[in-house]
């Protein structure tokens, strides 16, 4: 009976401290908590040292720090207070607010709490101590401050004191790297120069030549058209049974050249109208140009379109006439105008000559 009486009650005591446990949460959540470290815990006599004071609160809460205008505690200065740091996660901010300290007295400073209004009411930190000592002393330097203290002496000996004047400003020693600013300076100013030297070269070129950059040698049109015909010449694909892409390609070759040198479209004409263009383009005493052109279209259109197998021969031929035509209707090289203007112009002389 004991037994599940104290099993009742144990059970009531588990439920009613479940159905507390978040309000309690929510009641120690809300507090502020303060705690204050120091760095380093240790120093000599006129260094300095960092209080961190840390609150933790929650986010909406006004947090008021504590101001120091000269000591902490007696003996220990505040050189500076530094501004807050904040970070709020899951509706609460941690704070960080620092104190610079030092001291000139060598001493254990103990500091019992550092206190923190969070609006409503005052939290106090943890206490901490900071121990400041003096700096080492020779033997020597001891010695003689004993004898400074008993009055045995009133000279002052700064060596011994281990006191030194204060040094003149000195030169640092020279690190090239801190002058690589000069480097890039000169190789800004050279390249400067190359650029306004090449854009003058370059007005200089096209006032003399009429262009900047010396422009592509562009072949004449009856050059090209031979040299893809060496080129197909060379393959002898017509021996591989492959007439129809032998045809094609000659004819696209006279195609273009004869839209390169009279300008007629060509490549979009059908093979009776090229040949009526030629007609009216060329001069009479090259009528066997036509009739090479017309041998060569005429094979090629039975060849693509009646599926015509042709002859060795007139494979041959046909490229043979390809190289008469583009020769038979190729534009005079300069050369060949000049030695024709200085035959012309012989002539006349020996007309003139025999006329006297």
């Amino acid at each position: 009976m004991k037994a599940k009486k104290y099993m009742f009650l144990r059970n009531k005591a588990i439920i009613l401290f479940l159905l507390l446990f978040p309000f309690a949460h929510n009641i120690f959540a809300q507090r502020t908590s303060v705690h204050a470290t120091i760095q380093p815990a240790e120093i000599q006599i006129g260094e300095q040292a960092l209080i961190n004071l840390k609150v933790i609160a929650p986010k909406d809460q006004t947090i008021q720090f504590p101001i120091y205008e000269h000591e902490i505690v007696k003996g220990l200065e505040v050189l500076a207070m530094l501004p807050s740091d904040t970070l709020i996660e899951n509706n609460v901010a941690t704070m960080n607010f620092k104190y610079l300290v030092t001291s000139f007295d060598s001493t254990l400073y103990y500091v019992p709490h550092i206190p923190v209004f969070d609006g409503t009411d005052t939290i106090y930190s943890n206490s901490f101590g900071l121990k400041v000592i003096s700096p080492i002393l020779k033997d020597s330097t001891v010695a003689y401050l004993e004898l400074l203290k008993s009055g045995q002496t009133d000279s002052i000996d700064f060596k011994q004191l281990q006191l030194n004047d204060i040094k003149t400003i000195q030169k640092p020693k020279f690190v090239w790297t801190d002058y690589l600013w000069v480097l890039w300076i000169v190789l800004g100013i050279i390249v400067l120069i190359l650029i306004v030297g090449l854009i003058i070269i370059m007005v200089l070129r096209k006032k003399n030549k009429g262009y900047f950059f010396t422009p592509p040698v562009i072949l004449p049109a009856h050059t090209r058209a031979l040299k893809e015909l060496d080129k197909l010449k060379e393959d002898k694909i017509w021996q591989q049974d492959r007439e129809k892409e032998y045809y094609t390609k000659i004819t696209d070759v006279l195609r273009t050249y004869i839209y390169e040198r009279y300008r007629v479209n060509a490549l979009e004409m059908t093979s009776g109208e090229i040949l009526d263009e030629i007609r009216k383009r060329i001069e009479i005493d090259s009528e066997s140009a036509v009739e090479n052109l017309s041998q060569i279209l005429s094979l090629a259109d039975m060849v693509k379109f009646a599926k015509h197998k042709p002859f060795q021969d007139e494979n041959d031929l046909s490229i043979m006439n390809a190289y008469f035509f583009v020769n038979q209707t190729r534009e005079p090289d300069p050369i060949e105008n000049k030695d024709s203007e200085k035959g012309s112009k012989e002539s006349n002389n020996k007309e003139d000559n025999s006329d006297d």
